[in-house]
């Protein structure tokens, strides 16, 4: 068949292998002029990593393994440790930490020749027929496919073409969050120590892998109107939120913000749809079902999503009306479990009061202190 993938994120790249390696002519479309390298790390967790070795790029995967939470240190605001992680956190052969433009660069080279990927060019419209989609893109060109694919992130335009504006069914989970590069951070001590500090309300951070750095702040707050592509108007939102701070290295984070074209801003939001496909387009990923980066399991979910829909498309012999509803049936689970485990993560990260936070740091000492 001939499908449009929306999105070359892990579930469009994904999609992209998966369905190109079965045989369908695939076009994977991308808003960007660049695949997405910007971001913390993401995690392969579970049956992903299972998944993964079908994909055929566990092989890979392990060997760009890295280990953030090693040496997480939570700081007071003279930067004094006050609590640390255990150190075996992420330590598991059921979870594979990995840089985010690791895991594109590799999704990415293993896209067989029956993918055509086309950056700078997103989705304007989508005329659904009974044998076909019509699509529109922004550059004024239009095409015709058999199967379309939202795979276009938490705010989706498929999604929203098709089943309609995101405020009916996103929820607010009361965080926002930034990440910006800090380069000036990336060799501060061959221990890699990522120090975080909370004040009421806020959290900032700075985390080294690899040989980078990337400075997070995260804020408790009722949902904001602004555009989310609106750059300035985001950094605007954190200087606000951040700016009469002095404490630590709070100042230093909001400047690297500022100096970031890239940074990465955005309410820690889910998706909640009572199905995720409608005729002949279909979602994965965060488009469908975004379960937080306070679950930690978008990247699980974008990859098992992807090869269920594309081991049901084989077995329904391309029969999308039968296909997608065992799709739904078979991630649905995956789905319903990664957004039930975000209770209580916010408020560890982001306590709302110096009392929670001098419990939280005490629950924590014993760990810091090797007892």
């Amino acid at each position: 068949m001939k499908i449009l993938v929306s999105g070359a994120g892990v579930a469009g790249l994904a999609l992209g292998r998966v369905l190109g390696t079965s045989g369908h002519h695939v076009t994977v479309v991308e808003r960007a002029g660049r695949l997405r390298g910007n971001g913390s790390p993401i995690d392969i967790r579970g049956d992903a990593i299972e998944v993964a070795g079908r994909m055929g790029i566990l092989p890979a995967v392990r060997d760009a393994r890295i280990r953030m939470t090693e040496q997480v240190h939570f700081v007071d605001e003279n930067g004094v440790a006050v609590g640390r992680l255990p150190a075996d956190i992420g330590d598991s052969p059921d979870d594979l930490e990995i840089a985010r433009e690791d895991l594109s660069r590799i999704l990415a080279d293993a896209q067989p020749e029956t993918v055509r990927l086309r950056l700078g060019e997103s989705v304007t419209s989508i005329a659904a027929h009974d044998d076909r989609v019509d699509v529109g893109f922004a550059s004024g060109t239009a095409e015709r496919f058999d199967l379309v694919l939202g795979a276009d992130g938490v705010h989706s335009a498929v999604r929203r073409l098709v089943f309609g504006p995101e405020r009916d069914w996103i929820r607010h989970l009361g965080l926002y969050v930034a990440i910006a590069d800090m380069p000036g951070e990336a060799d501060a001590g061959a221990e890699r120590i990522n120090p975080m500090y909370s004040y009421p309300g806020h959290l900032a951070g700075v985390a080294r892998f690899k040989d980078r750095a990337i400075g997070l702040l995260m804020f408790a707050s009722d949902p904001i109107d602004y555009d989310h592509r609106d750059v300035d108007a985001q950094k605007a939102i954190l200087a606000d939120r951040f700016g009469d701070c002095r404490a630590w290295k709070v100042p230093a984070i909001l400047d690297a913000v500022r100096a970031d074209p890239d940074v990465y801003f955005d309410s820690i939001s889910q998706i909640h749809l009572p199905g995720w496909h409608r005729g002949r387009v279909a979602l994965v990923g965060d488009a469908a079902h975004c379960a937080s980066p306070l679950a930690g399991r978008g990247t699980s979910l974008a990859l098992t999503g992807a090869q269920f829909l594309a081991e049901e498309l084989e077995r329904a012999d391309g029969d999308h009306v039968t296909a997608f509803p065992r799709y739904e049936a078979r991630q649905r689970p995956y789905v319903t479990f990664a957004q039930g485990t975000v209770e209580g993560g916010g408020a560890l990260l982001v306590p709302p009061t110096a009392q929670a936070i001098a419990a939280r740091n005490r629950l924590l000492q014993p760990v810091a202190a090797g007892r």
